[in-house]
């Protein structure tokens, strides 16, 4: 799954579920996913909240193959900015 479906995926989840904060996804040199209010935009623009994560693992975040404490815990994830903006992440795994 690219950086893009997953922006799809995420644009679907929030067209319910708007965030009243803002996430980045940062993957690296794989580019960045910013989401706020009920778009998620292909763009590393600044966040209230940023998560560092690899491509790879972002998919089994969002797939609900990786446990968002489980992955901070291994450091599969790190989470810089506004932890509590980090908790809404369950509005966008499925």
């Amino acid at each position: 799954m690219s950086l893009a479906e997953i922006a799809d995926r995420m644009n679907e989840a929030l067209a319910d579920r708007p965030l009243d904060n803002s996430i980045k996804f940062d993957c690296g040199e794989d580019g960045a996913i910013t989401i706020s209010g009920t778009e998620a935009r292909l763009a590393d623009e600044p966040a209230d909240c940023t998560i560092r994560i690899s491509e790879k693992n972002l998919v089994k975040l969002l797939t609900g193959k990786l446990n968002p404490m489980a992955a901070f815990a291994m450091g599969k994830i790190k989470v810089s900015g506004d932890m509590s903006v980090a908790t809404r992440l369950s509005q966008l795994v499925n």
